[in-house]
């Protein structure tokens, strides 16, 4: 005998990545059954609990479902149209300082800008794909949009610490006089700001919904105000005569942007990899344990689509509970996933009955199904 039971349900949680609230979240439980919870707490506890839900406006349906996820949606397109706002004047300022000063440095840290502005294309369409609905074809939806804009991100640094590489080395090789020093300098300063208040507000909502894309797209606009100090040492070189200060420079900050490649493309990897956090699962399977009724953890499986995550579990109950039993149970397995695992939206809880002595394997049958190849 086993049960499967499956819900959406919106999970907030707040700036750190912890649940925002520790007993109450918006989904209803209009299902005819008892919740148990963990023995942690008293009647106080319980009683409190349930006026929670109560109080709370719930529902099960799927446009109540998805509107956490549109929520984080919208946060992750309004960072990219402030950031969008914020890099395009940048740049429009660098390229006024670039044609007064025929600074070739200045000119690579601008077109940096430009083509950093420009990354929000592709995470802009991911999160309008995002909010897509799922369908018979893409039945878990298209959160994973965010992924391949992940893997855009990186080849735009990789092409970004290319540029800046044959920019130091082509200064290098054949040096140049900069005028106007002082406004290179204060371009140089502008990008660098700009780039910098970018890429810490693209992180912090990045983190904060879930987003590894957006988060990887951060890091991207921090590795061009390295670009931007670059330049500023350059300049602060050439004022004292000194012509190989900004391409020496320049080498150094390319080896730094390898360095933030290397983070933004392990993240992105380990998304499209369906890799998570072990603390995640660590956390998971402490809430399962204390849910009444559950004898045992079984299978435990969680992954992103985009920045929302999915649970899969089995766990073990009681062989002789009858079915609306063990729905009880996975039901109240699936509520603590849902308070314990920070943008957790949906639960796939299927119940197995603790073996009876001399009983056959209840999933004999599918064993020649999970063999390896």
């Amino acid at each position: 005998m086993s049960d499967r039971h499956h819900h959406e349900h919106a999970h907030a949680d707040d700036r750190h990545g912890e649940p925002a609230h520790d007993h109450q979240h918006d989904h209803d439980h209009g299902h005819g059954h008892g919740h148990p919870r963990s023995s942690s707490g008293g009647p106080r506890h319980r009683l409190a609990h349930r006026l929670a839900h109560l109080l709370t406006p719930h529902s099960h349906e799927t446009a109540d479902k998805l509107d956490p996820a549109l929520e984080a949606s919208a946060r992750g397109m309004r960072a990219l149209w402030v950031s969008l706002a914020v890099l395009g004047v940048t740049a429009l300022v660098q390229a006024v300082v670039v044609v007064l000063s025929g600074s070739v440095a200045l000119l690579g840290d601008t077109v940096h800008n430009a083509a950093d502005a420009l990354t929000a294309v592709p995470l802009g369409i991911a999160f309008v794909l995002g909010r897509r609905a799922a369908n018979r074809r893409f039945t878990y939806g298209y959160g994973r949009a965010e992924d391949l804009a992940g893997i855009a991100i990186v080849l735009t640094i990789t092409a970004s610490a290319l540029f800046a590489a044959w920019t130091a080395v082509d200064r290098l090789l054949d040096p140049r006089p900069v005028s106007h020093v002082p406004a290179v300098a204060v371009a140089a300063l502008v990008g660098f700001a700009g780039n910098e208040w970018v890429a810490r507000y693209r992180i912090r909502v990045g983190r904060e919904i879930g987003s590894a894309a957006l988060v990887a797209d951060g890091l991207h606009a921090r590795t061009d105000g390295f670009t931007s100090l670059a330049v500023l040492l350059g300049a602060g070189g050439a004022a004292l005569g000194w012509q190989l200060a900004d391409p020496i420079v320049g080498l150094a900050i390319t080896a730094a942007i390898a360095l933030v490649l290397r983070d933004a493309a392990r993240e992105v990897f380990r998304r499209v990899m369906d890799a998570v956090d072990p603390e995640l699962v660590d956390r998971a399977e402490r809430a399962l344990r204390e849910v009444p009724g559950v004898r045992a953890v079984g299978e435990l499986r969680l992954r992103w689509i985009g920045h929302r995550l999915r649970a899969e579990v089995a766990v073990v109950v009681d062989g002789e509970a009858t079915v609306r039993q063990a729905h009880a149970i996975a039901v109240a397995a699936e509520h603590a996933l849902l308070h314990a695992v920070p943008r957790l939206t949906t639960a796939l809880v299927h119940a197995d009955p603790t073996p009876a002595p001399g009983e056959a394997d209840p999933h004999l049958a599918l064993a020649h199904h999970l063999v390896s190849s």
